[in-house]
């Protein structure tokens, strides 16, 4: 051991008391750390686990709390440009059911965006159909194009889109980009310029504020949302970041995901939600609204968004009351899959109902640990009726709840605990025939490419059961 060191060793064990000392100092680490835990009303498992983990760590614990633990956000909504009035638009002829009424008013009262329509619905499957469409539109852009992204790599396709941007912004439009400052991290300055220079508006969500110690950081408080509106016109949204890694074209690998098309009225809410991000991540004054559309669609369609903001989890309260509210089937797809009690029993009730419930994942996720916290509920569902499925080898990322024959939520929130309270999310509700078969036909080619998953399966004490065990332990903080 070097001379200082040892000296120091040497000099803390010449303190008469230490070890009463440190005993002390770690209960009065506990009980502070304890207190700013058990204040924020979390849900038991989530606080336990969280102070069993962060007394464990003395010090350490602060500062993984600090960075990583969850955080209220508040900022101010617009809630001017919103209208509570009920079911303002369904389509004619609609004799929604009383299930039907009731997820509607949870999702206004939750968002405050009301039940609106589309006029067209398109499911775009993986990167290629996405891709294409977004640039096809943008090409007919001519007053304004507002993009917001988890994830915006400077890669092939990412230069693609920004090219687009770019010629747009020359040609007039307005265009206005925002990023996630973790997700699209690898992006530098140097490559949005160009779009600057054009005459584009660019703004990070919630960059680093490690400068300003006297601020918790934004570090695990992200925008998952993936929002393109055109003229107010056209909308797309969904699971597809803007990533070579989910382009089909560019490899085999790239992830399988899903992604929609909107028109119609329902362009204006997803607009609204943009707007209301747009100003909070920039600090300036509201951009306009655009003025409700006279056509009526005939797809029923809600906007749903939830995050940190908010204390009500709307996408997770709606998904559970949905499986609640389903007659026949629930059918839900997702990469991420860590349940909480809720949604377990839920998803468990339905199945000993007699329902048609299904699970369909991924194989392996871009997270083992995920990966293993999920597996480790599957005997619970397995023994209560529900069929799993894994999909392999590409990363299945698509996100969609699919029940009976005509109710369906399609986002960007995965099942878990961080989609339900740590993202920023937004999906889209429809109470439609026609698009319910279309998922459905979707739904079941994808399970016809899986594995199920039986009770018999080979589970090995050290690479199946052990991990999955340990995974589970923390899945409240995933």
């Amino acid at each position: 051991m070097p001379d200082p060191l040892l000296g120091l060793w040497q000099f803390l064990l010449a303190i008469p008391h230490l070890g009463l000392y440190v005993a002390l100092g770690w209960a009065g680490y506990v009980i502070w750390l304890g207190g700013w835990i058990v204040l924020q009303k979390r849900e038991p498992a989530a606080t336990l686990s969280w102070l069993i983990s962060l007394a464990a760590l003395p010090v350490l614990g602060f500062f993984i709390y600090y960075f990583f633990g969850p955080q209220r956000i508040q900022r101010q909504r617009l809630r001017r440009n919103r209208t509570r009035a009920a079911l303002p638009l369904l389509p004619s002829g609609l004799s929604p059911s009383p299930e039907a009424i009731e997820l509607a008013s949870i999702g206004q009262a939750t968002t405050g965006l009301p039940p609106t329509t589309a006029t067209a619905v398109h499911l775009l499957v993986d990167g290629a159909a996405k891709y294409q469409a977004v640039l096809a539109a943008i090409a007919q852009a001519r007053e304004r194009i507002h993009l917001e992204y988890y994830i915006f790599e400077p890669d092939r396709t990412g230069t693609a889109l920004r090219d687009a941007l770019i010629e747009r912004a020359r040609a007039g439009v307005q265009v206005r980009l925002l990023l996630d400052a973790v997700g699209s991290g690898n992006l530098k300055q140097a490559f949005v310029q160009p779009l600057l220079d054009a005459g584009g508006e660019f703004a990070w969500f919630h960059p680093m504020r490690f400068h300003r110690l006297w601020k918790r950081p934004w570090l695990n408080l992200r925008t998952h949302r993936k929002i393109l509106v055109i003229d107010d016109a056209v909308a797309f949204t969904g699971g597809i970041n803007i990533t070579d890694a989910q382009d089909e074209r560019l490899g085999q690998t790239a992830y399988r995901d899903l992604h929609l098309r909107l028109e119609g009225d329902v362009v204006r809410e997803l607009q609204l939600v943009f707007i209301e991000d747009w100003a909070y991540a920039t600090g300036g004054k509201p951009l306009a609204l655009p003025s409700r559309t006279v056509e009526v669609g005939t797809i029923a369609a809600q906007v749903v968004v939830s995050g940190p903001d908010s204390p009500w989890e709307s996408i997770h309260r709606l998904q559970v009351s949905a499986i609640h509210a389903a007659r026949r089937r629930v059918w839900l797809v997702t990469p991420y899959f860590v349940p909480g009690e809720a949604a377990r029993m839920a998803l468990t009730s339905a199945a000993l109902g007699g329902l048609d419930v299904r699970l369909l994942v991924p194989k392996m996720s871009d997270s083992r640990l995920v990966t293993y916290a999920a597996r480790s509920y599957f005997d619970e569902l397995l023994t209560a009726g529900v069929k799993i499925y894994e999909y392999g080898p590409r990363l299945l990322h698509s996100k969609a709840l699919l029940c009976d024959g005509n109710f369906a939520i399609l986002g960007s929130a995965n099942f878990d605990h961080r989609s339900f309270r740590l993202n920023f999310e937004v999906s889209v509700m429809f109470l439609d025939t026609a698009l319910a078969e279309r998922l459905t036909a979707l739904i079941e080619n994808e399970c016809g490419q899986c594995t199920p998953v039986h009770h018999d399966r080979a589970r090995p004490l050290w690479r199946s059961r052990l991990p999955e065990a340990l995974a589970r332990l923390v899945s409240p903080l995933l």
